[in-house]
Formats: C-alpha cells, sequence, structure tokens
C-alpha cells in the first residue's frame, strides 16, 4: 500500500507556475541527444519520471551494458547531464532519474531526505526499470544520494561516482550565498552574465536553456528538503563500493583536500581534485571528465566481471 501524501514533499507553487516550468523543462531536453526515451515508476514514496538514452554502439553494448543511472544536483533536473549522455550512452543505458522533491515531472507523496528513506526510494526505482546491476554517478546532492545507497543498499551497484558531492562535509554559508549570487547573475543582461560566469565558476549561466529552466524551477517550486547530513567516518569505512570522487579546486561546497582525504577512508575510495574547477566537474572541462568517468566504469566493471 502506497504511502498518503504528505505536503512537505515539495510542491509546485500553483498550475500555472507548474505549466510555465513544464514549458521550459521540455524546452531544455533539446540539449541532449536524440532518441531519448521517458518512463515513470511507481515507489511507495511517489513517482520518478526517468530519461533513457543509448545505448548507440549496440555491438559493444552487449558487452558493457551495466546502466549508468544519474542523479541530478538539488533543485535540478535531469536536463542538467545533457554534457554527458552522448559519451556515457555510447556503450551503455543511460538513465537520468528526477529526484522526487525537486522540480520536474517526478512526483513525491512523501519526503526522502531521511538517508534510509532516500536509499529505500533509489533502490525501488531501480527495481521498477527492472536495473539489477547499475553505475551510480550523481552530482552536488545526487552525489550525496550515491554515497548513501552505497552504504545503505548497495547490492545493485557495481560502482559509483560523485561529482562535487554533498555528504563529506556540513554544507555552509559560503556554499548557500554562492547559489544566491548565481541566481541573481542569472537575471543580468548577458554580456554581465557572460563576465560573472567565469567569475562565480559556473558555465551554466552562458546555456540560455538550461538558465532559464532551473531559475523557472527556482520560483515554481518549494523545496522542503534539508541539507543532507554529512556521512561519519563510520559511514564511509562502511563503504566497499568503488568510488570515484571528482573535487572542484574551487569548489564553494567542499575544502578539496580535507575532502580527498575522507573519500581515503572508503575501501575502494578514490579521488581527485581537477584545477580551476567550482562546482560543476563535468561541466567545465568536460570531455577530459568524461574521459575520466568512461575508464573508471570500464574498469570497475571488468573488476566486478572477475569477482
Amino acid at each position: 500500500m502506497k504511502a498518503a501524501e504528505d505536503p512537505t514533499a515539495g510542491r509546485f507553487r500553483s498550475d500555472a507556475l507548474r505549466d510555465r516550468f513544464l514549458a521550459a523543462y521540455e524546452a531544455a531536453f533539446t540539449l541532449w541527444p536524440t532518441p531519448w526515451t521517458e518512463d515513470d515508476v511507481e515507489t511507495d514514496f511517489g513517482t520518478t519520471h526517468v530519461h533513457c538514452y543509448g545505448p548507440t554502439e549496440p555491438a559493444a553494448a552487449e558487452r558493457d551494458g551495466v546502466p549508468v543511472v544519474l542523479l541530478h544536483g538539488a533543485n535540478s533536473n535531469a536536463v542538467q547531464w545533457y554534457p554527458f549522455v552522448a559519451a556515457l550512452g555510447a556503450r551503455r543505458p543511460v538513465i537520468a532519474l528526477g529526484t522526487l522533491g525537486d522540480p520536474g515531472r517526478s512526483a513525491a507523496r512523501v519526503p526522502i531526505h531521511e538517508p534510509a528513506t532516500s536509499a529505500a526510494w533509489l533502490d525501488q526505482t531501480l527495481k521498477g526499470l527492472g536495473v539489477d546491476r547499475a553505475h551510480l554517478i550523481g552530482h552536488s546532492y545526487g552525489g550525496w544520494l550515491a554515497l548513501n545507497q552505497a552504504l545503505h543498499a548497495a547490492d545493485r551497484l557495481v560502482s559509483i561516482v560523485a561529482l562535487d558531492p554533498g555528504g563529506l562535509e556540513k554544507v555552509g554559508a559560503r556554499f548557500i550565498w554562492m547559489m544566491y549570487l548565481n541566481g541573481l547573475a542569472g537575471l543580468t543582461p548577458a554580456p554581465v552574465r557572460r563576465r560573472l560566469a567565469v567569475r562565480l565558476d559556473n558555465p551554466v549561466l552562458l546555456v540560455p536553456e538550461l538558465k532559464k529552466v532551473l531559475l523557472t524551477g527556482a520560483w515554481a517550486f518549494r523545496t522542503r528538503r534539508p541539507a543532507p547530513r554529512p556521512l561519519t567516518d563510520s559511514d564511509l569505512r562502511s563503504i566497499h563500493t568503488p568510488a570515484l570522487v571528482l573535487i572542484g579546486a574551487r569548489s564553494p561546497l567542499l575544502h578539496p583536500e580535507r575532502a580527498r582525504a575522507r573519500v581515503g577512508l572508503m575501501l575502494y575510495g578514490h579521488a581527485e581534485i581537477l584545477p580551476g574547477v567550482g562546482h560543476g566537474p563535468g561541466f567545465e572541462h568536460g570531455s577530459d571528465v568524461d574521459d575520466r568517468l568512461l575508464a573508471f566504469l570500464d574498469a570497475t566493471q571488468n573488476d566486478a566481471a572477475h569477482r
């Protein structure tokens, strides 16, 4: 039996604002390579909307076909993965989830911010999609979801990748202030916005479709989710899933060296600090990050096949 709806799960402020957001959302998916498909998965916590792409090299897919599941950042959606999809989807199915509690076509009935609840939601979603084994890649809050899944429900996981993730440190005032500044920067005229994109390490400001959908979502949707609690040292030592963590050297969320040391507590954890990058590894230095991700997926999948 599914749980009753909970008004604290996150909601659009009105039907009119939802329609405005969805118009921007659909337009932004022109950034994705084609063809892609959409589906909905029912869970005890709500309806999860997914976008699926690839594989585009069928012969390789028979060999390498463990799906890559993408988990976006807070207040974002699956559109954000457009720089990664083509490379990741060449040999593997790509499944981009719309997290419950964020603006999109997913619809939450109950909040999922508690660690065990988040893990249960994601496990039910993967089961509903028929995914028995998966690589998880998450950015920011999605990185916390990936780390959390490896801690609480790792049975389906081949590997995890966390891009400048939550969960390694407490979310500080600097990050909150930077997100506020980025929102204001998105409202400035194009010449000013181009300069601010460099100063704020935020290339998203230079992509009109993505900028519009993120700003519209921030206005249209009431998010009720608290910042994730950091994983303890004991939690990290309990994670045995192979993990790659990419940290921006200019990250407003993490202290890079401190975060890298914490990743080292994981049995198979490896962290890299990317020079000249803020909170968006992959959105900055995109092809280099794609190469790192593909090499890691290949290595962990080969290791899993020989266990």
